[in-house]
């Protein structure tokens, strides 16, 4: 199993398998045009004996399913299901962007609806 980390173009994908390799994957025949793969999604990615570092997708998995294979032990534990997420991303996200909570802008509105608005003067820049 794995996860669509990015859409390459051409039928061929990047995704993270669950052993703990990023593989270039094909998207066999059959689902090209008939099945739609966007990243974030679990797939049934088909090892090649060949080369360890490429792979086939053979099967998509929609949410419900990704989450039953989850319950079953078939998934890990940490496997973010339905997201655009990296798998392992335990962090928080954010992609280190921190957010805090000013009062500064609490203060500004509540002095327009007191009505104390001063007006500036263009003549005066």
């Amino acid at each position: 199993y794995g996860q669509v980390l990015r859409m390459l173009g051409n039928g061929r994908l990047e995704a993270y398998c669950f052993d703990g390799v990023k593989r270039l994957c094909h998207i066999r025949g059959k689902m090209r045009k008939r099945v739609w793969v966007n990243s974030g999604d679990i797939v049934l990615v088909s090892l090649r004996d060949f080369q360890n570092d490429k792979g086939d997708v053979i099967a998509k998995y929609n949410p419900d399913e990704a989450r039953l294979l989850k319950q079953y032990g078939e998934l890990p534990a940490n496997a973010k299901i339905n997201e655009s997420d990296v798998f392992g991303d335990e962090d928080g996200g954010g992609g280190g962007i921190d957010f805090q909570d000013d009062s500064d802008v609490s203060d500004e509105s509540s002095d327009e609806e007191d009505g104390k608005k001063e007006e500036m003067d263009i003549d005066d820049i």
